[in-house]
C-alpha cells in the first residue's frame, strides 16, 4: 500500500485499521481515478468517531442503545456518541425574530407545491431485458414520431400505451412532486405547458412519452404557515454548527496522525 496516499491514522495513540479505513471509503463519493480522496473521507470521518468515542468515555457515559426501527437498534458505540452529543452540543436558540427575517430575506424560497396536469403513453418493458428494452424503445420512437402537439393526438395516441391511463387518453390527472418515479419528475419538470418529451424516456416502468398539459405553480406560502419548516431548517443549521465547533474543539486539543479534519 502507498504509504504517502494511504498512511496509518491513529487518535491520542489509538491506531485506526487500515482495513476499517478502506470499509468506510466504500461510502464517500471520490472521482474514480483519484480514490485518495475517498480514503481521506474516510480516514476524517473515522478519525472524528474515534475523538467522540474516547471523549464520551472521558465523561463516563454509558450507551443505552435506542430501538431504530422494530427489532433494530443503535450500536453501543452509536449510542455513546448520540449521549455525548446531547450533552455537550449546545446550539444557539433559533428566535422568532430569526424565522422571521429568515422568510422576509426571500420568501419565494417558501412556496406550495406545484401541480401539473400530465398525459403519458407507456411502452413498458424490464429495462435490465436489453432485448425488450431495444423494442419497446423502438415501439415509442414510432409512436412519438406520428405525433403532434395536439392533446387530441396525444389522447389518441394514448390508447396504445401499457398503462391503464390509455381508457383515459393517457391522462394521469393532477400530480405533484414525489407522486411519479425520478426518471419521469426529472423529465416532466423540463416542459413547458402544451410540450411533449422529444425523446422516449426510460424508467423503470418502461419507455414513456410525457405531455405536460397545463401547470399549477406553487404559490408562496404565508409567513404562518412556513414558520414550522423555517424553525426547523434553522435550528438544524444551528445544530450542525455546534456540533462542527464541538468536533473542532475536540480536534484542537488532539493528537491525530494520518488524517485531517478540515474540510475534504
Amino acid at each position: 500500500m502507498n504509504q504517502a496516499l494511504f498512511p496509518d491514522v491513529a487518535v491520542n495513540g489509538e491506531s485506526i485499521p487500515s482495513a476499517a479505513i478502506a470499509a468506510e471509503a466504500q461510502h464517500h463519493e471520490a472521482p474514480k481515478d483519484k480514490p485518495g480522496i475517498a480514503w481521506r473521507k474516510a480516514a476524517q470521518a473515522l478519525a472524528i468517531r474515534a475523538l467522540l468515542l474516547q471523549e464520551a468515555r472521558r465523561r463516563g457515559l454509558a450507551p443505552e442503545p435506542a430501538e431504530l426501527a422494530p427489532s433494530r437498534f443503535e450500536t453501543e458505540d452509536e449510542a455513546l456518541i448520540r449521549a455525548l452529543l446531547d450533552e455537550a452540543v449546545r446550539p444557539d436558540p433559533v428566535t422568532p425574530e430569526a424565522v422571521r427575517a429568515e422568510w422576509e430575506a426571500d420568501p419565494d424560497r417558501y412556496c406550495s407545491a406545484p401541480l401539473w396536469d400530465v398525459s403519458h403513453i407507456l411502452c413498458a418493458c424490464d429495462p435490465r431485458d436489453e432485448a425488450a428494452r431495444l423494442a419497446a424503445e423502438a415501439r415509442a420512437k414510432a409512436i412519438l414520431a406520428r405525433l403532434d402537439a395536439s392533446a387530441a393526438g396525444f389522447a389518441d395516441a394514448a390508447r396504445q400505451s401499457d398503462c391503464g391511463s390509455k381508457a383515459s387518453g393517457g391522462h394521469l390527472g393532477q400530480i405533484g412532486p414525489g407522486d411519479t418515479v425520478p426518471e419521469f419528475e426529472r423529465a416532466l419538470r423540463t416542459l413547458s405547458e402544451g410540450a411533449m418529451t422529444p425523446a422516449p424516456v426510460l424508467s423503470r416502468h418502461g419507455w414513456h412519452i410525457i405531455r405536460l398539459n397545463a401547470i399549477a405553480p406553487g404559490q408562496v406560502l404565508p409567513f404562518e404557515t412556513a414558520r414550522p419548516r423555517i424553525a426547523e431548517a434553522l435550528e438544524k443549521a444551528a445544530w450542525a454548527r455546534a456540533s462542527r465547533d464541538f468536533v473542532a474543539a475536540l480536534g484542537a486539543g488532539a493528537t491525530i496522525t494520518g488524517a485531517s479534519l478540515a474540510p475534504i
